[in-house]
């Protein structure tokens, strides 16, 4: 029989295979030690810390090391004495946290931070497309260093883990606040939210049915509240029903029969949020106006701009104002308002990363065995890789896997 004329390209290929598995393997074994620097948040208002005590302790026990500003936990509950037991060292400035190879922080760099950077440093932190700038952007990138943005980050079911779980922080929150805004000692109109056998329960209307608005109504219904969801997306809808296991009333976001709900509510929870850009405005002033004297607002979506159109920006300090009788709670990072939690959530996806980022070896190897974490990456050395940030600036961008693959 002839030989096939395509088996000595098959068997060119099969050998080519099992080289590139042997050199993986080679470098699967080899423990790579990281060095990670975490600064002390200079962002105001911002208490969170990316990694807790028990997370130093077990990345220091694999060999890495970790370089931590004094205080940086104090926020969160966490001491110098907690990190140094862990087998952290404390170091007493921000220029001392940047000598180090990975920087690992919650808020973007500020622009102080920035002049701390140096080339092929790694930095993992929030990006926040809504704040970025055309010069922002440009500062960073000509520091010629790798910028991983964890809003960017995907696990392996293809879902958002950070965004997720500050959501879900958020969503559980957001219905503690609304029972400590209605009651008396903060002006509210005395109710206890979910009432008591015999009386109408509190109704709340959340807009959208994102982890956010899933979150919030699980809240809501276990505290005896009534609810009613709105949402652009009937997919979001359904799911929203199928996670919690019961039917609420939900609906699409239809200005009249929303408008209707809002004037009878007793909360408006906005919860609706973009991939990119500004988060939809759906309730209108005259909207707002027509609700309830001492009904109350919580604009979860504040730091993309808002779902209500009488939304201003608020902080922890200051976190309400009332305007057409309604009481505004507009405070962006909610999170940050129960920073040892948020901590703890944001420590275990980082660890693991971590972690996963010492078996392969180096950080080319992570990027090239996780798309997920590829996905993160914006800044390459020096090139812009984030495709919305490019369209959005006007900055050519490149693609990833070409300059991984040409050692740039």
């Amino acid at each position: 029989m002839a030989e096939n004329p395509l088996t000595p390209f098959r068997n060119l290929a099969v050998e080519a295979e099992i080289k590139a598995q042997e050199k993986l393997l080679a470098i699967k074994k080899k423990n790579n030690r990281l060095t990670i620097g975490i600064p002390k948040e200079c962002t105001y208002q911002e208490n969170r810390v990316p990694l807790s005590p028990l997370s130093v302790q077990m990345l220091v026990s694999n060999g890495n090391e970790i370089l931590i500003e004094s205080n940086a936990g104090l926020n969160a509950n966490f001491s110098d004495i907690d990190y140094s037991e862990a087998g952290a060292t404390i170091v007493y400035s921000p220029h001392e946290v940047y000598k180090s190879e990975i920087i690992l922080k919650v808020a973007p760099p500020t622009d102080n931070e920035i002049n701390y950077l140096f080339a092929g440093q790694i930095l993992i932190s929030a990006l926040q497309l809504t704040n970025v700038s055309n010069i922002y952007l440009s500062k960073l990138m000509n520091k010629k260093i790798i910028a991983i943005g964890y809003e960017f980050l995907r696990d392996n079911s293809n879902t958002l883990p950070v965004i997720r779980a500050m959501s879900e922080i958020a969503g559980r929150a957001s219905i503690l606040i609304a029972a400590e805004y209605l009651a008396n000692n903060n002006f509210g109109k005395g109710e206890l939210l979910g009432g008591i056998p015999g009386l109408q329960p509190t109704e709340i209307v959340i807009i959208g049915a994102g982890a956010v608005g899933e979150y919030a109504t699980r809240a809501a219904l276990g505290l005896g509240a009534y609810v009613k969801v709105f949402d652009h997306s009937l997919y979001r809808l359904r799911r929203l029903e199928s996670n919690i296991g019961q039917r609420i009333y939900s609906s699409t976001l239809i200005p009249q029969i929303l408008e209707k709900a809002i004037s009878h509510c007793d909360v408006a929870i906005g919860a609706l949020r973009t991939n990119e850009g500004r988060s939809p405005n759906v309730v209108s002033e005259e909207m707002v106006a027509a609700m309830r004297p001492k009904s109350l607002i919580i604009d979860v979506s504040i730091d993309q701009g808002g779902c209500f159109d009488t939304s201003v920006v608020t902080n922890h300090k200051h976190p309400t104002f009332e305007k057409h009788g309604v009481i505004h709670y507009c405070v962006p990072n909610i999170p940050s308002r129960f920073a040892r939690t948020a901590s703890y959530a944001l420590s275990n996806i980082f660890t693991h990363i971590l972690m996963e980022w010492c078996e392969e070896g180096s950080f080319k190897e992570l990027l090239w065995s996780n798309k997920g974490i590829r996905r993160g990456v914006y800044i390459y050395k020096g090139h812009l890789t984030n495709n919305t940030l490019g369209k959005q600036f006007e900055i050519k961008s490149k693609e990833l896997d070409f300059l991984l693959a040409g050692n740039a």
